[in-house]
């Protein structure tokens, strides 16, 4: 699509010519959405109407809506899996994409416990690209001057593994990190990092977080502002900071090297940039050493203009601690992003938590929505909708097609149309469908939380005579890093001999042993969740919360007791029920490698 740049932008005046081009794309692609979308589908359908997912529904080379909606399925990823298995195993047979699949992302949601694994060809590199370079001219509307300083973000590589037909599968962020996309990426003055690449695509997560802290205090007058993806990993560089900052103050001080840095590359990066700062030590340990650390941020960093974290969906839990920690700094959500596809960009980034919308980008797949109702019994794809036809205020589960191979995919996410930017709308987004607890990248739904109960029964009460009469839990995010809370009333059979703290410490770790790889490896690797929690509470306590609960106008016919808590009275309720706690006593077991 040309793009004039020399029209004015209706979002406001750019702050250069690149942003200028940015501006006026926003605003031609959104204009005509509906054009936008239809050639979008055509696209997809045409370049891949010799592949055997779309040839199985006999479409026969058509590449209007029409055709594909009455023929092609909505499908959801255990529908896809047969397929994504093969092409894992080394059919390289055009199956799902014309284009051969260069890797797989893993997305944060799991299948039977593993990462899902999604298909992505290599051009989508230049199509996630495309929607990054929008952010940052959006950003200058709103923040002037950023081109006078640099961003201190917390950006991490997680493990990857390879397929047995030898296709790499790692998160959509780690490849895209190690992409010539992100490490050629020309000097751009309004988007520079305090952290150097190779601090970046250091796969140690203590030698890349310690470095990465260690910049941002080197250039700590340069830095404008502070980010990471999600609000829970700025949370946990700030724990870090108050764990590392004396080792942090010597390496200043005295221009040498943290012994623990033994990256190669990372090291002498490191070694060419630290020199001895006396003064700049003395500052870290008088800030850090203090008791109190509310506003730490804004008295290290003094010239940061706004926090760039996730705080919308479950981060939203994180947003009290974030403003503790930043003196209540603005927070942006900049763009909505999954390993499937990327969607949009929020066009006011720095509006309140509780009102960010973010505007889809019609050229970045075809999107369809299908109305959200709880109660709904059965799936009826005639009521998807396309992108310019929903409607204001209400809910809608996100459906995708992609240039990379996915066709009417559910991707999991529940929307509520907020309004309309041109003709393009404007989405809040609620929630994942059907998750229950989240720390950090990690989903836990109630089918898994009931299973990792049921095994650690099987495994520890069970031999105890003991059973959970009841259970309930919270997302625990006063800590960091946050945790699981369980809580449990127990049946013992014989009062006198209650289970021990040892028994139900093993059961903490058999529920951890029983969650999603996801969480497994939030745990083992990345650090981001601390040990699970039980909490054993009376009995008779959740006949209390029944109680209270009716007592609130619920009907005592339908009342079921909640797998998840967050509302403040019952939690109080609960609190002064609990008769013991106990943490889990190690780590639960997770290798990079899927199971077979």
């Amino acid at each position: 699509m040309a793009v004039d740049s020399s029209l004015p932008s209706p979002l406001g005046p750019p702050a250069c010519e690149k942003d200028a081009k940015a501006l006026q794309f926003i605003e031609q692609t959104t204009r005509n959405a509906a054009g936008v979308q239809e050639r979008v589908l055509a696209e997809i359908l045409s370049r891949n109407a010799e592949t055997e997912y779309l040839r199985r529904y006999k479409l026969g080379g058509a590449t209007d809506r029409k055709s594909f909606k009455s023929k092609v399925p909505v499908i959801t990823y255990e529908d896809l899996q047969p397929e994504i298995q093969r092409i894992a195993n080394g059919d390289r047979s055009p199956i799902l994409s014309a284009h051969p699949i260069s890797e797989f992302l893993t997305s944060s949601g799991t299948s039977a416990g593993e990462r899902k694994l999604m298909p992505t060809i290599q051009e989508e590199l230049d199509r996630r690209q495309s929607l990054y370079n929008l952010l940052m001219p959006v950003m200058n509307l709103c923040v002037p001057g950023l081109d006078k300083g640099k961003g201190l973000y917390f950006l991490f590589v997680k493990s990857e593994s390879k397929t047995p037909g030898g296709l790499l599968a790692r998160p959509v962020l780690t490849s895209y990190y190690k992409s010539e996309h992100f490490k050629t990426r020309p000097y751009d003055p309004y988007n520079v990092y305090t952290s150097p690449n190779e601090a970046i695509l250091c796969a140690d997560s203590f030698q890349s977080m310690y470095t990465q802290m260690l910049c941002g205090l080197l250039e700590r007058h340069q830095v404008l502002r502070l980010g990471a993806v999600f609000a829970s990993g700025l949370l946990r560089a700030i724990r870090f900071l108050q764990l590392n900052w004396q080792q942090l103050a010597a390496d200043i001080r005295t221009g040498t090297l943290n012994s623990k840095i033994t990256d190669p590359e990372l090291k002498e990066c490191m070694e060419r940039t630290l020199k001895p700062d006396s003064e700049l030590a003395e500052f870290v340990a008088e800030q850090c050493g203090e008791e109190n650390w509310e506003g730490i941020i804004t008295r290290i960093w003094p010239n940061t203009k706004y926090l760039d974290v996730i705080v919308t969906g479950a981060m939203a839990q994180y947003i009290p601690t974030l403003d503790y920690y930043s003196g209540g700094l603005p927070m942006a959500c900049t763009m909505y992003a999954s390993s499937e596809c990327y969607f949009g960009l929020n066009l006011n980034p720095m509006c309140k938590p509780s009102e960010v919308s973010y505007t889809i980008m019609p050229n970045m797949a075809y999107f369809e929505f299908l109305p959200y109702d709880p109660n709904s019994m059965g799936l009826d794809p005639t009521r998807l909708v396309d992108l310019v036809d929903v409607e204001v205020g209400r809910e809608y589960e996100l459906v995708i097609s992609t240039y990379a191979g996915l066709y009417r995919y559910r991707v999991g996410d529940i929307l509520r149309v907020t309004g309309f930017h041109n003709s393009a709308p404007q989405f809040h987004f609620v929630r994942r469908k059907n998750v229950l607890l989240s720390i950090d990248s990690d989903k836990t739904d109630e089918a898994e939380l009931q299973l990792a109960v049921d095994n650690a029964s099987k495994l520890v009460l069970e031999k105890l005579n003991a059973s959970v009469v009841e259970y309930t839990s919270f997302a625990d995010t006063k800590t960091i890093p946050g945790h699981y809370v369980i809580y449990w009333e127990l049946l013992v059979k014989d009062s006198a001999e209650p289970p021990s703290s040892e028994s139900l410490s093993q059961c903490c770790l058999a529920m951890e042993e029983s969650l999603n790889s996801v969480y497994r490896q939030c745990r083992v690797a990345d650090n981001s969740i601390g040990p699970l929690e039980i909490r054993v509470v009376k009995s008779g306590t959740f006949e209390e919360l029944m109680d209270y609960a009716i007592s609130r106008g619920a009907s005592i016919n339908q009342y079921k007791v909640p797998r998840c808590v967050n509302f403040t009275p019952i939690m109080e309720l609960l609190d002064s029920r609990v008769v013991s706690k106990q943490f889990s006593p190690s780590l639960p077991h997770w290798t990079p490698e899927r199971r077979r």
